[in-house]
Parts: C-alpha cells; structure tokens; sequence
C-alpha cells in the first residue's frame, strides 16, 4: 500500500503513459488491492482494477455460498450493493475524459452468474473500472490517490464484510434462492413447465422498463390449474401449474397475452424480491420462438417442416444467406431441438402464418403434393407425443390450434379463465383440421464447427503472425467479430447485454481454439463443463479479467453460433 503511495507520487504531472507502471498488486488492511490494466489515455477505455478479499475476513456463513445457486444470489446480491456504493462517487475525483469514473456491473431484474462479483474457495473477487485522472494527458496523482485510498476502501468495508450489512436482507436473498431452486425441482416432481404464484405482478414498467408496473393486476391461477408448493423458507405457496403438453393462450387484443408469454419466457432465469416474477419459474430449456426474416442458416435440416422444394434445394441440409420467414422459423425449431429445449414458447403475432396454419379450404385447392410447407400445427403434437417437447402458444386469429391443445387459457383484463371444456365442446360443432403429417423423424444432429486456421499476415519486419480476432459489442442486440456482425436482436431471451459481449467472448475462443472434428453439441457441452469447473473466465484467454461479462444459457450460445455468418 505505502509502495502505490510513493509509486503515485513518485508520477505525478508526468506524462500518462507513465501510469503503466502502476500495474500490480498491491496489499491493503484487510484486502488486496490489484491494478490488472491501465488505459492509454484518460479518453481510453477506463482501467481495470479488483479487489481480493479473504474469505475468512469478509465472514459470510459457509452456507450462503455452497450450493451453486446461493452463490450466484450472493454474488448478485454483493454486486448490487458495490454498484450502489460506488456509484455515490462517480466522477467526484475531477480531471480529462473519463477520469473519476468507478463503475461496475449494473444488475437488471434477473439475477445471472457476472465476471464482477465471483466467490472462489478461498476469496471474493470484485472487479470494476476506474477512470485514471488526468488533466489532458498530465497525470493528476492526487485525485487518483483520492479514489484508491479514501472512496474505494469506504465502499469495499460497507459491502463485502457481512458484519457491516443487513444479516435479515442477507439471509433474505438466500432464501429466496434456495425457495426458487426447490420451485424449479418441484415443476420435474409435478410434470409440469411453469409455475405462476398468486400475487404475481407480470405487467412491466414500459416498453424500455424491465421494473413491475406499479398498477399491475396481480395474477391469480384458475382453480383448475392451482397448484401449491410448500417452500423451504416461504411456506406454502399458490399459483398457476402449465403441465407438459400443448398449452393456447387466447383473448382479446390487449388482454394480457403477451404480457403472460412474457413472464415464461423470462421465468428461464431466477429474479430479485420485489421484481413480482420472483416466484414465476419456467423449464430452464424453455426457448421462444419466431420467423426471423434475413437471417444466415448453415446446414440445418428443416425437412420436418419443408420439403420438395421446386429448384430442387435439398433441405435435409439447408443453407441460406437470407431465410425467409417460413425457413428461419423452421430452422429455430430444428435448432431449439438441437440445444435440448423441453418447451417451446411461441407468439403467433412474430410468426410466420403460413409455417403456423393452413386452413381446410387452402388445402383443398393447393394439394400437399403441391406445398412443400408442412405447418407446425400438424408436427405439433408429435413435438410432444415423440419427441418430448411442450408448447406454449399465444394465438389470436385461428381457432385451428384449439384441436390440438391440452389447455386452453383465456386472458380476459388481465385474469387467467381455464376455458379447455368449453372450447372442446364447441369444437364438436366444426370440422378438425389435420392435425398430423406423415414421416415426423427427428434428425440426427452432426453438424461441426467451422474453425478456420488463424490468418497469417506479415508484419513490418517481414516476420509472420496469428492475426488477432477482433470483437466489437452493440448493446444487448449484436456484436462484431473479425468485422462480420453477428444479429441476436430476435433472440429474445437474452436479458443483459453483458451476456452477449460473452457470447462475443465464446466465439473467439471457438475460433481460436475450437476442434473442427467436434459438433456444435460437443462443442457446447465442452464450453458448458469448462465454464462450470473453471469459471467465466476460463474462455478469455488474457490474464486480465474485467468486469462487464454475464453467462448466457446453453440455448443463446447455440443461438449465437448458429447466426454467426462465418
């Protein structure tokens, strides 16, 4: 510590750069202070710094950390509280560009596994980015001096030592998570692929709002469908059960539809008190489908769904640099089987009509040998009675769909009405579509990984090297790698952009390290096994890791690779 002290005064008002000389670790009172990167300029990317402290020092109960999920809802938890601490310091020591920034990880709604916070064996690891001050590019030691030694140890003492926090709010964020776990054991228990408590608020904010609508009807189960869980630490708890099968949502525009379908979808991932889906848990396969117009298809067999197409295009294995709405559907669907989803969550309004639905008289006069199109209406109940995949579909403009669904659910101003009797009784009335399709084979999946050898280019020297992949994030929607965009803005799951940046991250090291020999499954359950006994930070090949990284499912890392161009 006296060493950072002489070090700073040692390069005050001299040139920026000589801030490089500032990296290393260095030992605090009761942690360790490591500078892991130093930005270029005071306009650069901030610096990368951590923290280390010792798990014995910081005395959190052995149980709060154990289990896998009470760790990932400590270190959630623990990052929240840094943020919020940090954050009262912002920029308060002055200087050029970026100087005085302290940042970290800005947790949403969900609670995901991030590189910010990480409990080890034997110590937690924050890490965040500072701003090095500088006035132009002359060093300003002393406000740096002011942010290591006087906002940062402040914040450091108030959060990672449990004496100093809330032990009720603590515990409360552990037992949230071991009741979330046992609600996600219990769906396999009871056979079923979501649980909606009673009291739920699903209603968000806004459009640009993940945060619960403050007037939001709560969500009480039909009595037909009430299920109760008796929970670890809650106690017995209520709410809406979907069994594994064909579940419609139906109702009015503007009834709350979507507003449900969006709380599934969601329910993929644990969420914070207060949130109002805290206890609206959903199959963590679960995956949300759509038509994705444009987007690149690589060697996909869709023939379930298309075949005999005219120009003769074999779709046993269909490649596409610009699929319509009809082949990207069809290939999410083979895509979502190859990732292992259970449960397929589906809007009618993102979908592809013709892929969805072709009604009797449309059938009579284009003939099934005249359609290569095999609507998913007709696979659907062979998705689930041979393949073992529920669907949970929002429909509003055909009625086809009631034929072949377990439960049907009406969502009138917001409240759920179990209308599966009454729907099938009228169906008596109407002639049944096709509800089957002949030669329902789900494929074998042999697809590899194209992992081209790094380019070599010459330098100014005449000397040869690897060149370096590149990646650029946009947000939670895209990123480039090797200036080639990769579009996840119809991957709707993705809930933090800081889980894309790592799915940027994954592709690389695919790049880079990846075995052609291996399929795109053995290729994600060796990333998957990898990340689970070495960490987050065992796919980002530098000795620097920052913050800013969150794991993203199985299922958006098969999305990711799949939409990759190259």
């Amino acid at each position: 510590m006296q060493k950072l002290k002489q070090t700073l005064l040692s390069i005050h008002r001299k040139s920026y750069p000589a801030y490089k000389s500032l990296k290393g670790t260095y030992h605090f009172p009761n942690y360790m202070l490591s500078i892991d990167h130093v930005q270029g300029d005071p306009f650069a990317s901030p610096s990368n710094v951590s923290v280390r402290i010792p798990l014995k020092t910081a005395c959190f109960p052995l149980s709060y950390y154990k289990t896998y999920e009470n760790r990932i809802a400590l270190q959630d938890y623990l990052t929240r509280k840094f943020y919020g601490q940090i954050e009262k310091y912002n920029f308060k020591a002055k200087g050029s560009g970026k100087s005085g920034l302290i940042s970290t990880s800005r947790c949403g709604q969900e609670i995901l596994e991030r590189t910010a916070c990480e409990i080890t064996k034997n110590e937690i690891i924050a890490r965040f980015e500072v701003g090095f001050p500088a006035n132009g590019r002359t060093i300003n030691a002393p406000e740096l001096e002011k942010i290591l030694f006087d906002f940062l140890p402040k914040c450091v003492e108030s959060v990672f030592y449990y004496k100093n926090l809330p032990a009720k709010e603590v515990e409360s964020v552990i037992f949230l998570a071991e009741d979330q776990a046992y609600i996600r054991e219990e769906l396999k228990r009871q056979n079923i692929v979501c649980f909606v408590a009673n009291g739920s608020i699903l209603p968000r904010e806004s459009g640009v709002s993940n945060r619960p609508l403050k007037t939001g009807i709560p969500f009480q189960s039909p009595d037909t469908l009430c299920v109760q869980m008796e929970l670890p630490h809650r106690g017995v708890i209520s709410g809406m059960g979907i069994h594994k099968g064909i579940t419609l949502i139906v109702g009015g525009g503007y009834h709350g539809k979507s507003t449900l379908l969006n709380a599934l979808e969601s329910g993929v991932y644990n969420h914070i008190a207060g949130d109002g889906r805290e206890y609206v848990i959903t199959d963590a396969t679960a995956l949300k489908l759509r038509a994705e117009d444009g987007r690149c298809i690589k060697n996909v067999d869709i023939s379930l769904f298309i075949n005999d197409l005219p120009n003769k295009k074999d779709t046993h294995s269909f490649s596409t640099e610009n699929a319509s709405g009809t082949t990207s559907q069809a290939a999410n669907v083979m895509e979502g089987i190859e990732a292992g989803s259970d449960v397929f969550l589906i809007d009618e309004d993102t979908t592809a009509t013709n892929f969805m639905v072709r009604d009797e008289l449309m059938q009579q006069i284009i003939t099934r040998e005249k359609e290569p199109i095999t609507p998913f209406l007709e696979r659907i109940r062979d998705l689930y009675e041979k393949g073992g995949i529920s669907t949970i579909l929002v429909a509003g403009s055909s009625g086809s769909y009631f034929y072949a669904a377990d439960t049907i659910l009406q969502m009138d101003c917001y409240h759920t009405i179990d209308i599966t009797a009454k729907v099938k009784s009228a169906c008596k009335d109407f002639p049944s579509p096709s509800l089957s399709a002949p030669g329902f084979v789900i494929p074998e999946f042999k697809r590899t990984v194209f992992t081209p050898a790094l380019q070599k280019r010459e330098n100014r020297h005449g000397s040869h090297h690897s060149e370096r992949i590149k990646t650029k994030v946009m947000g939670k929607d895209a990123f480039m790698i090797d200036r080639q965009t990769v579009d996840l803005r119809y991957v709707e799951q993705l809930a933090d952009s800081e889980q894309t940046a790592y799915l940027a991250q994954l592709l690389k090291y695919i790049k880079e390290t990846g075995d052609n020999r291996k399929s795109i499954t053995e290729t994600v359950q060796m990333l998957e096994l990898q990340i689970k006994n070495r960490g987050l930070s065992s796919v980002l090949n530098s000795s620097c890791i920052p913050c800013g990284f969150a794991l993203p499912r199985v299922q958006e890392i098969y999305a990711c690779f799949n939409r990759y161009r190259g």
